[in-house]
């Protein structure tokens, strides 16, 4: 059997957009849906049969409320719901590892001051083995277009180049929006952001942004040969040589990279605010210490406005 697509549900609106989203996404990936609810838990407490009872019901019913909005979505779904204990963390990472994906609600206010992601689920982005997508409120609805002045391409300060793949259906939906670093791109991250387009029938959007080193650290001379206009050709040149095998692999995604000189996380912050889907890597270390997320992945998963995929790789 298949890994499932599954969405983590616990009774907010966020919960419920997790789960429309993840009904699509399923319904794309041709993969069956789960709905998992992780049940009160505290260490150290007793609870009794009656207790127990109480909160198995009002977990049914939330599942029940998911699986309401996730038919009505897709209507040939037949969600699987699952009611599983121990501390939230913990059993979402269980949950995702037999997963093809696991989707998130985003909790917080979101925008660029705002934080959208809650301590369980950036635990869980920080130690899963598998993609996690985190879905804000306003996002489990119909994907919109995009508009077009939210092209990063558009900035005087960055080169582009779109490739003549064919284009597939529905163009219409939002783009996919793939940030990567042009001197460390990684194949699973790439795998799923091309993936992500070829399923949704849309654009993919790569977008690679450098900050050069300053005169005060590189000497005058030197951060100016860096900061060359030509620079951004080469950058965007060495993109397309690392995407080449990939356009060979899925011929009906039509490809735009752009290479834009800027800080990445607000080049990219930026550019899915016209997005479907904004696709970042995670590192996975056995370096001692809490596991985190780089500075990049980390701005985005709190801040953008779009849903966002971060795919761990080692």
């Amino acid at each position: 059997m298949l890994p499932p697509v599954v969405a983590g549900i616990d009774g907010s609106v966020e919960g419920l957009a997790a789960a429309e989203w993840a009904a699509r996404e399923a319904v794309r990936r041709e993969r069956a849906l789960a709905l998992v609810h992780v049940l009160d838990w505290h260490p150290r407490q007793e609870t009794g049969a009656t207790a127990n009872a109480a909160q198995r019901h009002q977990a049914g019913r939330v599942l029940r409320r998911a699986a309401r909005r996730a038919r009505a979505v897709c209507p040939e779904l037949a969600p699987y719901e699952d009611q599983v204990e121990g501390p939230p963390m913990e059993a979402l990472l269980k949950a995702a590892a037999e997963a093809e994906l696991l989707v998130l609600g985003s909790h917080g206010t979101g925008g660029t001051t705002g934080s959208l992601v809650g301590s369980v689920a950036l635990g869980v982005v920080t130690r899963s083995v598998r993609p996690v997508v985190l879905v804000r409120a306003d996002e489990g609805g119909v994907e919109e277009p995009a508009a077009a002045h939210e092209n990063p391409a558009a900035d005087a300060s960055a080169v582009a180049h779109e490739s003549a793949a064919g284009v597939g259906a529905g163009d219409a939906s939002r783009d996919v929006l793939l940030g990567v670093d042009a001197d460390a791109v990684c194949e699973e991250v790439v795998r799923f952001a091309f993936e992500a387009a070829r399923t949704r029938g849309v654009r993919l959007r790569v977008l690679s942004a450098w900050h050069p080193p300053t005169p005060l650290t590189l000497g005058p001379a030197a951060a100016a040969a860096l900061d060359d206009p030509w620079r951004a050709e080469d950058r965007l040149g060495a993109v397309d040589a690392v995407l080449r095998p990939w356009h060979e692999r899925y011929p009906d995604v039509r490809v735009l990279v752009t290479a834009v000189h800027d800080r990445p996380a607000p080049a990219l912050l930026g550019a899915a605010r016209g997005a479907g889907l904004l696709v970042v890597g995670h590192r996975l270390t056995e370096r001692s210490g809490p596991p985190c997320t780089g500075p990049v992945t980390h701005a985005v998963i709190h801040h953008a406005t779009c849903p966002v995929a971060v795919v761990p790789h080692f």
